[in-house]
């Protein structure tokens, strides 16, 4: 199938648009319908014993669902699609009913609209028919060092961003949240667009750099087989890699000063196992030249070599050969630079956190960003006024000065006024971090009866033996622990308790234990329902996006463009501005 084709096929699956009242009643009734179930998205699984979480359901519900087969707890429960198919063993409540419906019917629909074909068994798309870990519609250089999964979502994801190239007459590309570049390659040396990439992670950014040594080398190869040449010049739309954090607090005059004012380090030809001593017109890394905490420079300022993150002396001299000015086509160093900076097209697949929230501001308010693709990730790292700086976010924002409290509109979620005046719209860190969960995931696990399914009720299990020797010691990290489902408790117990410092020895109560882990259904059954409400959460936190869109005058639409079954994180927010 070629790129248009490709894309075509992608357009045909766009949601249609809602106009602003319609959000506007959707928000409400996601906000209200969430608040009401709030106990169920805000409750840690781990806690079922601890805190007696069954008996927080209702006692109508109770009965009618501890005694669910695991494939019947994914077919009346999970999976929208059953419909009028669902035979339910007993009578259920009117009340649980109506949550499962409105639970179904308020998320936006994760599926495609052309089904994938698949071979009996297999959750993988069709163009994993002929080989699982080979993409057939992808070129064989852009599947090297790439999973299955990312194969499966730059290419059709890349296909989407040059048909947003085509529409704004635009060929470039910035690519923020880049990490090893696998779709940076395919959008620049596979369709043809002029792409910077940025990413803060220097080891990600250095890896990239050499697989594109990697591609460059393989590009050589093919074409002297076919032509007998000498080494060819490198095309012109290999990409820019820039080493540099997007500050959320920073305006987007200085995130184009970031992609503009930075020191250009090419690297020599590079072989399979990276670069040699000789240089190689193309593809080179960017460093911007200046802290994420300090103000950026301006585009006439002198340029160094300093990188936002440190890193060793002896990891500078292995990346660098050389350090040259960058000067983009059509931009030179210069008061007026910014006013000359080529339009583009911003991306970011999967940009975790806050940072798919900063390049939608900086979508809406710089004049040089033409279209948006932008899939999220991370919820839980979305910072919100109640949680402004929650656990697992690498790079912070610097906290307010004393007796100063950031405004609303810096925060990750609500971005929109309409949501962030709605009562009942927060979303507490366990309700987003349940909405990266992947519900079609564990569908297939109650479906096939898998012991993965045990993991839940032992590690609540092992909680309680934790508090009782440990009461201040709450939801304390274990990590996950290899093959826990196939080891009997008191082994797994034995490892957890030595993760969180308490005697591995530790006597557990037999009867206790066999008392608990007897309840295992009642665990799957309770995760089951706050799974339930994890599409209602993503629906919410994206609606929000496209309301703040809506706010400012563009219009948006959601794009489920990846396989849910392969790729939970599956929509796209795609947005263009008006010509004119």
């Amino acid at each position: 199938m070629s790129v248009k084709q490709s894309a075509a096929r992608d357009v045909e699956m766009f949601t249609p648009s809602l106009t602003a009242e319609e959000q506007r009643e959707l928000a409400e009734r996601l906000t209200s319908f969430l608040s009401l179930y709030s106990h169920l998205s805000n409750s840690y699984i781990i806690e079922f014993f601890t805190e007696d979480l069954w008996h927080t359901l209702s006692s109508s519900w109770q009965p009618v669902l501890q005694d669910l087969s695991y494939p019947q707890i994914a077919d009346l429960l999970l999976d929208a699609a059953h419909g009028d198919k669902r035979r339910y063993p007993s009578v259920w409540p009117l009340s649980l009913l109506s949550f499962r419906a409105t639970a179904h019917a308020l998320a936006f629909p994760r599926e495609q609209r052309r089904e994938q074909c698949r071979t009996a068994g297999s959750v993988k798309p069709e163009e994993f028919l002929e080989n699982q870990s080979q993409s057939s519609l992808l070129g064989h250089i852009f599947r090297k060092h790439v999973k299955p999964k990312k194969q499966h979502e730059i290419r059709k994801l890349g296909t989407l961003v040059k048909q947003l190239c085509e529409q704004t007459d635009c060929s470039r590309v910035v690519d923020v949240g880049s990490g090893q570049g696998h779709l940076t390659r395919f959008l620049s040396f596979g369709l043809g667009l002029s792409v910077t990439a940025i990413e803060a992670d220097h080891t990600l950014v250095s890896m990239a750099s050499k697989f594109d040594g990697q591609l460059l080398w393989a590009l050589e190869k093919d074409r002297q087989k076919k032509n007998g040449s000498s080494l060819l010049p490198v095309s012109h739309s290999s990409p820019h890699h820039v080493a540099g954090w997007v500050n959320p607090k920073a305006s987007w005059e200085d995130f184009i000063k970031q992609l503009s004012s930075a020191v250009c380090v090419h690297e020599g030809p590079r072989t399979p196992s990276g670069p040699s001593k000789k240089r190689l017109r193309g593809s080179h890394v960017v460093q911007t030249s200046s802290h994420p905490d300090s103000d950026f420079p301006s585009l006439d300022s002198e340029m160094t070599s300093q990188p936002l993150l440190s890193r060793s002396e002896s990891e500078e001299e292995s990346c660098c050969s050389c350090v040259l000015p960058v000067c983009e086509e059509g931009v030179r160093p210069g008061v007026n630079s910014l006013q000359g900076y080529p339009d583009f097209v911003l991306t970011g697949l999967h940009a975790c956190g806050d940072l798919s929230a900063t390049l939608l501001r900086h979508f809406v308010n710089c004049p040089h960003v033409s279209g948006i693709t932008s899939v999220a990730c991370c919820y839980m790292k979305i910072t919100t006024k109640e949680n402004p700086t929650p656990p697992g976010l690498v790079e912070r924002p610097a906290p307010p000065t004393p007796g100063q409290e950031s405004p609303p509109s810096e925060f990750g979620y609500p971005m929109s006024s309409c949501v962030r005046g709605l009562p009942g719209h927060q979303l507490s860190y366990k309700a987003r971090e349940g909405a990266c969960h992947a519900v079609e995931d564990y569908i297939r696990r109650l479906r096939e009866e898998s012991e993965l399914l045990r993991t839940h009720c032992y590690r609540a299990t092992l909680e309680t033996f934790i508090r009782d020797t440990r009461p201040d010691l709450r939801r304390a990290g274990i990590q996950t622990i290899k093959k826990a489902h196939l080891l009997p408790f008191t082994e797994y117990a034995r490892l957890g308790l030595a993760r969180v410092g308490l005697p591995p020895g530790l006597h557990l109560d037999p009867e206790q234990v066999e008392a608990m882990l007897k309840q295992q259904g009642r665990v799957v059954v309770y995760f089951s329902l706050a799974l339930l409400l994890a599409p209602v959460v993503e629906t919410l936190v994206l609606l929000d996006r496209m309301m703040y869109l809506q706010e400012n005058g563009v219009d948006s639409q959601l794009v489920p463009l990846f396989d849910p079954n392969f790729s939970p994180r599956n929509f796209v927010l795609v947005a263009l501005k008006s010509r004119g």
